[in-house]
């Protein structure tokens, strides 16, 4: 109850001081072809309930229909702006709006596409007794997964053999140790990885 009343609060009053940077961010998306701002992809979040996650768009048009929902740095989907946007984690801030609805939280397992939660063991499938969020021990770990993925000729497989298995494992470590102090540590941990990009 008290992590869901903070991330009421900081999801409600971030947006509001974020207004600013979140309509220069929509302009320079809407500038580079005109398409749509937004990116929402079906996600699995708490109790397996699928919802729409929100991004700003940083691939072309249609992106899902050329490639899988891996994407490397090198990826042609990604456009010029969206480079940009993703260095500095920008592309994640219209998020806030899923944490303000309550889908996701600040702290929690990433949440996953459809494809990849179907392959959840039982074990892993603890992942969703919890709410997923914006950031993790697995996304301090592995940051720019896009690194990792670049010069790959199937990112796809690549991403289940060198990242899910290490992911998988760091998000049940949340799931069984989470409390508001590593809520903190994590967020901390976040900015600081973030500024020092």
């Amino acid at each position: 109850m008290v992590k869901r009343l903070m991330d009421f609060l900081f999801s409600f009053f971030g947006l509001l001081v974020l207004t600013p940077v979140l309509l220069i961010v929509a302009a320079l998306v809407k500038k580079e072809d005109g398409g749509p701002v937004l990116y929402s992809g079906t996600r699995v979040g708490q109790d397996g309930q699928e919802f729409r996650m929100h991004k700003f768009r940083t691939m072309v048009l249609n992106a899902d229909k050329i490639g899988g929902s891996s994407s490397a740095d090198d990826d042609p989907r990604i456009t010029r702006i969206g480079k940009k946007l993703r260095k500095y984690k920008l592309d994640e801030l219209p998020q806030l709006f899923n944490v303000l609805k309550g889908e996701m939280s600040f702290v929690g397992p990433r949440p996953e596409v459809p494809y990849y939660v179907n392959m959840f063991t039982e074990q892993e499938k603890q992942i969703l007794s919890v709410r997923p969020g914006i950031t993790d021990w697995a996304s301090l770990w592995n940051s720019d997964e896009g690194a990792i993925l670049a010069g790959s000729p199937d990112p796809e497989k690549t991403y289940q053999e060198k990242i899910r298995p290490e992911k998988i494992k760091l998000q049940l470590k949340y799931v069984h140790e989470h409390s508001l102090f590593t809520d903190f540590t994590i967020i901390i941990q976040t900015l600081l990885k973030i500024i020092g990009h």
